[in-house]
């Protein structure tokens, strides 16, 4: 490799890597809301709202328990969407809950 092609080289990866950089908060805050018809949704029971939750088929759960209280949600308390472990990229309600629902530590 000659010098020439070594420095087109390395400039074509520096403007790749800041193109790359530039893009990945676009990418996370593009991922969107789960959907209570996503099949990981609908094998973890979520629903949007902790008082629509199925308390026959979840007799463990009580009202009190919102994924803004679970050790899962990624974002603040005050925060009405935020990412949630269990979903990967996509964001759940403050207000949903999950059979996945831990309490948060403290």
């Amino acid at each position: 490799m000659t010098d020439s092609t070594r420095r087109i080289f390395f400039m074509r990866s520096l403007a790749a890597g800041c193109a790359i950089a530039a893009a990945v908060p676009r990418l996370a805050h593009a991922a969107g809301h789960v959907e209570e018809t996503d099949d990981i949704a609908v094998a973890l029971g979520y629903r949007h709202d902790t008082h629509l939750v199925d308390q026959k088929k979840y007799p463990n759960h009580t009202e009190q328990q919102q994924c803004s209280g679970c050790s899962f949600f990624q974002g603040a308390p005050a925060d009405a969407w935020s990412g949630c472990a269990m979903f990967g990229r996509k964001q759940v309600a403050a207000t949903g809950w999950c059979s996945a629902w831990a309490k948060k530590p403290g």
